[in-house]
C-alpha cells in the first residue's frame, strides 16, 4: 500500500478472517441466539446522560488496531472530559458474547460491531437510533447503507470499503488480455486467455468453498437476481439460476478450482498462479506480503465486476466496520464518540494511515493522505462506489440463510444437484429465517 503501513504482517488465521468479513458471517448459533431475542426496544436503564460509558469492541484485541484505537479513545475522553472504560473480546467470539451480554443487560455504551452484524443486533431492539448523528456526518451514501436497519440508522460507519475483483496485470498481459474486461463476455474471454498459459495457474480464484460462497451474490445481481424483494425470498428465479449455471460453466472448464477459500485465493494470487480474485481493499498489504515476487504489489489492480450487459451498473458486496450505541447508561456520551470517532477528519485519516482502514466520510475520502493512495482511490472508485449490503444482512438470521445458499451453490458446483434444484432448497431454507 502507498504512503501509510500495510496490515500486520504476522496476520493469523483470526484476523484474517476479521479482516476479509468472513468469520461471523458462519456463525449460525449466534444467529440463533439472536433470531429468539425479544424484538421491541426500550432503554436498557440508567443515567443516559452519564459522563461515563464503555466501548466493547475487537479492535483492541488485534495487534494491528490497538494501539490506534487506544490512542482513539484516549484523545475523545480527554477532550470531552468523559471517562470511558474499554471491553474486548476476539473476533471470532465476538458475536456471541454481545448477543449474550445484551440479552442479559451487561453491556452498555459504544460498541464495535461488523456491518454483516447489524440485523442480529439491531433486531433485538436495544441499539439507539443514531439518525440525527448520521445526518450531521458528512458520510457517504455507501457507508450509510451498511448501518441501516428497518429504515433507521442504529449504526455509524467507521471504515467502509467492498470485497470486489482484483487482478494480475503481468499474467493477463502474458495472456494477450490487454484491457481490463467490462462485461461477462470479455470476461470469459480473458479466463480463457489466462488458461492456455497452463504451469498451474488459476484464471479466477472464486471462492468455491462454503465458507466464502456468499461471493456468488454479486454475481447472482450481476445477472439481475435480487435474492430477496419486498420480504419474498426469489433464490431460484431464472436470474440466480442463470448466474449459478454461468459460475458451474466456469468450473466445468477449470476456470475457477475446487474446494477455494479467501485464503486458498491468497495464497494462489501471491504466488502468481492466478489471474482475478475477490477480496476487499486491504487484500493488496497481504498478498504482497505472502509473495515471493516483491514487486507484485505494482501488478495488482481492482475492477468493476464486469456486467451481463454494457450500460449495466457493476455490483460489489459491502464490506466494513459501525461502532453502534446501546440505549442505555451513557448512552448520549457513547453517541458523541461514536460520531466523532467516525466521522471527524483528523481522527478517521488518522486511523487510516496506521491501519489501511478506509474512512467513511467525503471529507475523508478527500484528504490527501487518502488521496495519495493510490490503491484506495482505484479501488473506491471502480468497487466500493457501486457497493451494496448483503440483502440477507436486514435478518437476525442473516448467518444461517448465507450458509443455507452457500452450501446449496456448492452441491450445484459439484453435480450433486441441478442448479433449479438446490437453489429451490436453498429458498426452502431460507423463507422461514425471514422475518
Amino acid at each position: 500500500m502507498h504512503n501509510h503501513p500495510t496490515p500486520d504482517p504476522t496476520l493469523t488465521r483470526r484476523s484474517a478472517l476479521r479482516l476479509f468479513g468472513v468469520g461471523a458471517l458462519g456463525i449460525a448459533g449466534a444467529s440463533a441466539l439472536a433470531g429468539c431475542a425479544p424484538s421491541g426496544g426500550g432503554s436498557a436503564g440508567g443515567d443516559k446522560n452519564a459522563d461515563h460509558f464503555t466501548f466493547t469492541g475487537w479492535a483492541m484485541n488485534e495487534a494491528s488496531t490497538k494501539d490506534a484505537v487506544g490512542a482513539i479513545v484516549s484523545a475523545h475522553a480527554a477532550a470531552s472530559k468523559v471517562k470511558i472504560d474499554t471491553a474486548s473480546y476476539p473476533y471470532n467470539d465476538f458475536l456471541n458474547q454481545l448477543i449474550l451480554k445484551l440479552r442479559g443487560g451487561e453491556v452498555t455504551g459504544a460498541i464495535q460491531l461488523d456491518v454483516a452484524w447489524l440485523g442480529a443486533i439491531a433486531s433485538m431492539g436495544k441499539l439507539m437510533d443514531l439518525s440525527t448523528q448520521a445526518a450531521a456526518g458528512g458520510y457517504t451514501d455507501v457507508a450509510l447503507s451498511g448501518g441501516k436497519y428497518e429504515g433507521k440508522q442504529y449504526g455509524l460507519p467507521w471504515a467502509t470499503g467492498s470485497i470486489g475483483l482484483i487482478a494480475n496485470t503481468e499474467l493477463l498481459e502474458k495472456a494477450g488480455v490487454d484491457e481490463m474486461p467490462t462485461t461477462i463476455e470479455e470476461f470469459e474471454a480473458a479466463l480463457r486467455a489466462v488458461k492456455k498459459l497452463g504451469n498451474g495457474v488459476v484464471p479466477y480464484a472464486g471462492s468455491t468453498k462454503p465458507a466464502q460462497l456468499k461471493d456468488i451474490i454479486p454475481w447472482i445481481q450481476t445477472f439481475g437476481g435480487k435474492l430477496l424483494d419486498g420480504g419474498q425470498v426469489t433464490i431460484g428465479d431464472d436470474a440466480s439460476v442463470a448466474a449459478v449455471d454461468w459460475y458451474k460453466k466456469l468450473y466445468d472448464e477449470k476456470l475457477i478450482a475446487p474446494d477455494v477459500d479467501r485464503f486458498d485465493a491468497r495464497a494462489l494470487f501471491s504466488q502468481g498462479k492466478a489471474a482475478f480474485y475477490d477480496d476487499a481493499p486491504l487484500g493488496k498489504g497481504v498478498v504482497a506480503k505472502q509473495a515471493a515476487d516483491k514487486s507484485l504489489g505494482t501488478k495488482i489492480e481492482p475492477l468493476a465486476r464486469p456486467v451481463l450487459k454494457k450500460g449495466d451498473s457493476p455490483r460489489a458486496m459491502l464490506w466494513g466496520g459501525l461502532i453502534a450505541v446501546v440505549d442505555g447508561e451513557g448512552a448520549t456520551k457513547a453517541a458523541e464518540f461514536a460520531a466523532r470517532t467516525t466521522s471527524d477528519t483528523a481522527t478517521t485519516v488518522g486511523y487510516f494511515t496506521k491501519t489501511a482502514y478506509p474512512p467513511s466520510t467525503t471529507q475523508a475520502l478527500a484528504d490527501k493522505a487518502v488521496t495519495g493512495d493510490q490503491w484506495n482511490v482505484r479501488f473506491g472508485e471502480r468497487v466500493t462506489k457501486t457497493a451494496t449490503p448483503n440483502p440477507f444482512w436486514q435478518y437476525a438470521a442473516a448467518p444461517q440463510m448465507d450458509t443455507a445458499l452457500a452450501q446449496q451453490v456448492q452441491a450445484a458446483l459439484v453435480g450433486q444437484a441441478k442448479t433449479k434444484d438446490a437453489l429451490g432448497k436453498a429458498a426452502e431454507t431460507i423463507k422461514p429465517l425471514v422475518k
